[in-house]
This record gives C-alpha cells, sequence and structure tokens, in this order.
C-alpha cells in the first residue's frame, strides 16, 4: 500500500499539472450597479438575475477568451449618494466595466467616477439627454434617449386627438428631461395646448392636491414622466377621485407593480411609451434567453430595463472577445468604431460617437382591463 501511494499521488500531482486547466487563473471582472434595494429594488434584483445568467452561459461555454466572468454587484439603492458610494466600491475590484444604472440622476452621480478611472460605463434606464453630450470616452447606454421618446409620445397624444395636455414630472434628471423635451414638442404642434406643467414630489402617498389642481385646468389627457410607483399612485386615486381623464406614462411607467399600485380597474386604459417588453422581443437571440431565463427563475423576465442591461453585459463581453484584451480604450474604441448591427436581445446594437444607442426603438402600449401591457399597431 505505501508503496503505491508513493508512486500513484506523485503522478497524480504531475497529471494535473500538465492538464490545461479549464480557465485561467485570472478572471474578467464586470460591475453591475443597480438598485438592489428601495422604491426600484425589482428593477435592481432582475438586472443581476439577467446578469448571473449570461455570464454563466459563457462559463459553461468555455470563458471568456479562456477566462472565467465574474459578476460584482453593487447596491445604489436608486440614490445618488448610495450610488457614488458604490461606483467608488467597484473602481477598487478590478473591474473592466460597469452595467447600469437604471434611473438617469443616479447613473449622473457616477459618470464622472468611472470615466476618470477609465471603466466603461453601459447604463441600461438612464435615457437623459444630457449624460451622453458630456463627451465621455467610456460611457454607454443600451437605451435610447428622451428626445427620441418625447418624439414618439408627443406624436402619440397627437394621434389620440388630445388638444389640452397636463404634463407632470418629478424633478429627476430623467423625468424632467423628458417633461420638458415633449412639452417643446406639443407647442410645436397645430391644435395642441400644454395647459399644465408640474413637478410632484417622488415617494410621496398622497396626490390628492395636485390631481385637483390639474383638473381645475380642464385638459384632456396627463402625460406623467415620473416612475412606477407614483405613476400608480396617481392612477388609484384620480381613479378615486371618480375623474376618468386618460393618463398616459414614459418609459419608466414600464412595470408590472404599476398596475398592483393602481388595482386593474385604474390602470385600465393606461398608455405608456417604452422599449419593447421582454415578451415582444422577436429576434432569436431574445427568444432563446426568454426560454433560459424561465427555466432558471421559473418565469419570463418582468423588465425590458433588466434586458437592455444584459445587452450592455454582452456588448462588452463581445468587445472583449473581438479585441482579446481587457485595455477599456480597446473596448470603448471598438463599441464606439467597429460594433456595427450587433444582435442584442432588444434589436441590432450600434453606437454612435458619443455612447448612444443608434436606430429607433420605443413603442405605445396600453394596458387592457385585465391588467396586461398590449403592444399597440
Amino acid at each position: 500500500m505505501k508503496k503505491f501511494i508513493a508512486v500513484f499521488f506523485p503522478l497524480l500531482a504531475l497529471s494535473l499539472l500538465l492538464s490545461p486547466p479549464l480557465f485561467s487563473a485570472e478572471t474578467v471582472k464586470i460591475g453591475l450597479m443597480g438598485p438592489m434595494t428601495g422604491p426600484w429594488a425589482s428593477e435592481g434584483q432582475e438586472m443581476k438575475q439577467v446578469l448571473d445568467l449570461l455570464a454563466e452561459d459563457i462559463n459553461s461555454a468555455g470563458g471568456l477568451n479562456g477566462k472565467k466572468v465574474e459578476v460584482i454587484s453593487e447596491d445604489d439603492s436608486g440614490d445618488p449618494r448610495q450610488a457614488s458610494l458604490a461606483a467608488t466600491r467597484l473602481t477598487t475590484k478590478g473591474v473592466v466595466a460597469v452595467i447600469g444604472t437604471y434611473g438617469s440622476s443616479i447613473t449622473e452621480a457616477t459618470q464622472n467616477i468611472y470615466d476618470e478611472s477609465e471603466i466603461i460605463q453601459v447604463a441600461n434606464g438612464s435615457t437623459a439627454i444630457r449624460l451622453t453630450e458630456k463627451g465621455l470616452d467610456y460611457f454607454f447606454r443600451t437605451c435610447p434617449r428622451d428626445d427620441e421618446q418625447g418624439r414618439v409620445a408627443a406624436n402619440t397624444i397627437k394621434k389620440l386627438g388630445h388638444k389640452k395636455v397636463a404634463i407632470l414630472h418629478d424633478n429627476t434628471s430623467y423625468a424632467k428631461g423628458l417633461a420638458s423635451e415633449t412639452q417643446g414638442l406639443l407647442i410645436e404642434m397645430e391644435g395642441v395646448e400644454v395647459v399644465f406643467f408640474e413637478a410632484i414630489t417622488p415617494g410621496e402617498r398622497d396626490y390628492n392636491a395636485i390631481l385637483t389642481k390639474v383638473k381645475a385646468t380642464s385638459p384632456d389627457a396627463i402625460f406623467f414622466t415620473g416612475y412606477y410607483p407614483e405613476a400608480g399612485l396617481l392612477l388609484r386615486q384620480k381613479t378615486e377621485m371618480g375623474w376618468d381623464v386618460p393618463f398616459m406614462g414614459g418609459d419608466a411607467t414600464n412595470h408590472p407593480d404599476l398596475v398592483k399600485i393602481a388595482g386593474n380597474a385604474a390602470a385600465k386604459g393606461f398608455y405608456f411609451v417604452s422599449a419593447p417588453l421582454p415578451k415582444d422581443l422577436d429576434t432569436p437571440e431574445a427568444r432563446d434567453f426568454v426560454e433560459k431565463f424561465q427555466k432558471a427563475y421559473g418565469h419570463a423576465p418582468n423588465s425590458i430595463y433588466a434586458v437592455l442591461a444584459g445587452d450592455g453585459f454582452r456588448v462588452v463581453t463581445e468587445a472583449i472577445k473581438q479585441t482579446d484584451s481587457t485595455d477599456t480604450q480597446k473596448i470603448a474604441d471598438y463599441l464606439h468604431k467597429e460594433m456595427e448591427g450587433f444582435p442584442g436581445l432588444t434589436g441590432k446594437i450600434s453606437f454612435n460617437d458619443k455612447g448612444d444607442r443608434v436606430g429607433e426603438v420605443y413603442r405605445v402600449y396600453q394596458v387592457n382591463e385585465n391588467g396586461e401591457f398590449i403592444l399597440q399597431p
């Protein structure tokens, strides 16, 4: 037995040394910054599920250029101050890129931190125009901009025949920017008047006072550019007032919790502008991904913004693969100049010199009597 051990274990050790490892000791670290807690927690948690699934797919197929991909997550709580702390922590962890985050004002609090550290940032839900007007070489986004969303919203309002429109926002970078963009476009339209333009305070539980103020201007429709928690409350409280004025929202109202907060009756008829929902994505890549997500988590993705985070992860890993490098300047150059028509989950992806996604993405949805989001023709 001693002789066997003396011969076998040295041979086993030699065999292990000579066998090629599945991955190199070094990993490719990609950060995720999202609202894992706070009012948008469901968005951040699903972003993490998406990236974990995509990283697992890459690693099970042999890794990225022979290296294991590691996702390192930080919680920004949907708060600019927490976001800057989360960004600072990620800059110390050797990440090549960071995916996220959801809200424009939250992303804005982190942009310079990542840019100064020469770390790629790909936002997934931050649509405020000014984010890509700063000349930051390492900033990209897979979501479209608010000027495109504003055009779709204004055209939809006109198409629906509304002549007197009230606009509400919540003073965040995203909401105020979209509200101003849409207001400007509506003012230029013949036969449409903006009769009210004001901000609500996000996080409040009672919006009856502002709704009463809006009602006094007799609008044909209300366009709210804030987020789904407040939109749900506005819909519910408007209905409780007995006021059936049509209501429309921007892409930040696109979340199943909108209906949970408002109730089916109050949400019925609500229009919103958004990138396509996961169920309406028709690319082969999207269908395959939704099937894998369903198998892994027991349901299809709820949020398009989590899927857009997945597209951010996929364009970064594709750039690393094509450049055979984790040099962030090489990755940024590839994304700016060489990525053309990449088959993303949400459609073909290319970026312009500002880091904006190229092409039209927004669609219009309406909530039916069962609380389902129905794509409009």
